[in-house]
């Protein structure tokens, strides 16, 4: 069944989709609905100012919630390279924590900002000249006969039109679901972007989890005066992902690699242009970043659980531990996580990342700690080396 009409919020198109075999009556009550829904914002991203954008809004409830209320509302917030329906909806086995969620009561949603996904993309990012040089390179001579000067030469996003995006989500999803707040759950990239949005707006935000989050104490309070100069976007290959995961593994059977396969399946599908560049690459826009520093987290009250993965390289684990040190909020837990990289969502420990953030938002507490630091995993690594 598919539908589009406009909503009372705005003239915000949603498309509506029911997931196949799914009922929202009977015995089918406990199945997954799904819903899509586009969201329109006027842009402040460099890249497209003042422009209109859509916002791809993926919604996962159960039949039964959906007919008589759930436990709450949780938005997932990605990070910098993979939209949020491949982050958080991979259908692989049990590894969709939107579908966790959603079978623990919550009705969940995801959104990919300006330039991810089935969201707008900005026209810089359809010139490969806008890539650096030597991402260039890769390219040449299947799409480009030489590397080539930029048309475009900041950053095509801002954290600042990351937060008018979320702005625009979290406004729809409380009007849509008539709630005062909703709870945020962000990777990577998405620590900034979701924490810099509750910092500002505490009184829409009921809970986070933070997975991986880019902390950086020393950030910059505010914007440049002007951009400075660099690539408007950025590309990513099979091999590339392929290699960057690899190089996180440190136990055995860390990650199953019929769930990369999947993974990397639905990063192409999610950019049907970069799966034409090359042997197929996924797009993201490069993100000009500041704000949520030492200063902001330290004024957040906002209760949050906050993951990092043992063997993540991408985001320290010690700067995952600076921003629970710094962090404001009374009830704030940090987590780690046994045999975990930056995909832990992805890996074989999600099912306890899942459990944790459950129970986060649903009891404000992890195995009845409110506010402290945990270890988790670790016995089912000991047994397995055992």
């Amino acid at each position: 069944m598919r539908l589009t009409l406009l909503a009372a919020l705005g003239m915000s198109t949603i498309s509506c989709a029911t997931m196949p075999g799914a009922s929202v009556a009977g015995s089918d009550s406990v199945q997954l609905v799904g819903l899509d829904h586009y969201v329109r914002v006027r842009s402040i991203a460099p890249s497209m100012n003042g422009q209109t954008a859509q916002l791809y809004v993926r919604e996962r409830i159960e039949g039964r919630a959906l007919l008589h209320g759930s436990s709450g509302v949780v938005l997932f917030v990605h990070g910098a390279g993979t939209p949020a329906e491949v982050a958080f909806d991979v259908p692989y086995s049990d590894y969709s924590w939107m579908a966790y969620l959603a079978h623990g009561g919550f009705d969940v949603f995801s959104m990919d900002t300006t330039g991810y996904g089935r969201s707008t993309r900005p026209t810089v990012m359809n010139d490969p000249c806008n890539l650096t040089r030597a991402q260039q390179r890769a390219f040449v001579p299947s799409l480009l006969t030489a590397p080539c000067a930029p048309g475009f030469a900041t950053a095509a996003t801002t954290i600042a039109s990351d937060w008018n995006d979320i702005g625009a989500v979290v406004d729809y999803v409380r009007a849509l679901r008539h709630v005062d707040r909703v709870s945020l759950v962000a990777w990577s990239l998405g620590g900034p972007r979701a924490g810099g949005y509750a910092a500002q707006h505490p009184e829409r935000v009921q809970r986070m989890v933070l997975l991986a989050p880019g902390y950086l104490r020393t950030a910059a309070d505010g914007p440049p005066a002007q951009l400075p100069e660099r690539a408007a976007m950025n590309t990513q290959s099979g091999a590339e992902f392929t290699a960057n995961w690899d190089r996180q593994v440190g136990c055995p059977d860390q990650y199953e690699r019929g769930a990369s396969a999947m993974i990397w399946t639905k990063m192409l599908e999610s950019d049907p242009v970069g799966a034409t560049w090359g042997s197929g690459v996924r797009r993201a826009p490069e993100t000009a970043n500041w704000g949520w520093n030492a200063a902001m987290v330290g004024k957040s009250q906002t209760p949050t659980l906050i993951v990092a993965g043992v063997h993540d390289k991408q985001v320290a684990p010690t700067r995952v531990r600076e921003l629970y040190a710094d962090l404001g909020a009374h009830e704030k837990v940090f987590v780690d996580l046994a045999c975990s990289s930056h995909n832990a969502m992805w890996e074989t420990n999600h099912t306890i990342l899942f459990r944790a953030s459950l129970e986060w938002l649903t009891e404000g507490s992890v195995g009845g700690t409110k506010n402290g630091m945990l270890r988790l995993g670790y016995d089912k690594e000991q047994k397995n080396a055992e």
